[in-house]
């Protein structure tokens, strides 16, 4: 039985990659790493001022529209589990209505939109990011018009997520990627649940948002 050869890493393996030569690819993949730290930290970012905007506002929804988001939730769930997390995908829905109707409201005031030709960039972004399967991206977005429009929501949340980063007192700083990595760790963590319990400090909230260079 023949063992696997090694690969060689020069050149000719980086040209396979699509690079030029190996400090190319080299370079191409320090760009890519840096870049998957930037996403994560980002959504970290966001996900702190979607939580901070969740427990500043208080807002009175009808029950009947609470049920239709938890039935949209939980429409491929079995009926044993819908029932075993009942209470924490009612509250789950809650937050979903109450940010959705706070940040639809915070971008009309500030007249956002997004723009057909927006929502096509960014098809031809996901498309270029899956080398080889271009065809079955346009296809999959050509005969859903649901999922162009909801990819048309998620532009503009993002949008309006970053007007508010804009507004807001935000600390820029760069960092190395063992600092990311900490921080993307930490907050990937299990969080305590209601009934344990821990001493903290009371920090006043403000969010930061982080960009990285690979180092």
């Amino acid at each position: 039985m023949k063992k696997p050869k090694a690969s060689k890493i020069d050149d000719e393996f980086a040209k396979m990659m699509g690079a030029k030569d190996i400090k190319d690819l080299k370079s191409l993949i320090k760009k890519q790493i840096s870049s998957q730290y930037s996403q994560a930290l980002n959504s970290i970012t966001k996900k702190e001022i979607l939580d901070q905007i969740d427990k500043e506002h208080q807002v009175d929804l009808p029950q009947n529209l609470i049920d239709q988001e938890m039935l949209a939730m939980t429409k491929n769930l079995k009926s044993e589990d819908k029932e075993k997390h009942k209470s924490n995908n009612e509250e789950l829905a809650k937050s979903r209505i109450k940010l959705g109707l706070i940040l639809n409201e915070y971008g009309a005031k500030n007249n956002l939109k997004v723009s057909d030709e927006e929502v096509r960039a960014e098809i031809q972004k996901q498309i270029k990011g899956m080398p080889g399967q271009e065809k079955m991206v346009l296809d999959y977005y050509q005969k859903n018009p649901s999922a162009s429009q909801s990819l048309k929501g998620s532009i503009y949340e993002e949008k309006i997520i970053d007007l508010i980063k804009s507004k807001s007192n935000l600390v820029s700083k760069k960092i190395k990627s063992n600092e990311a990595e900490k921080i993307i760790a930490d907050f990937n963590k299990p969080k305590l649940n209601k009934t344990e319990t821990i001493k903290k400090t009371p920090v006043k909230t403000k969010s930061k948002s982080k960009k990285v260079s690979k180092k």
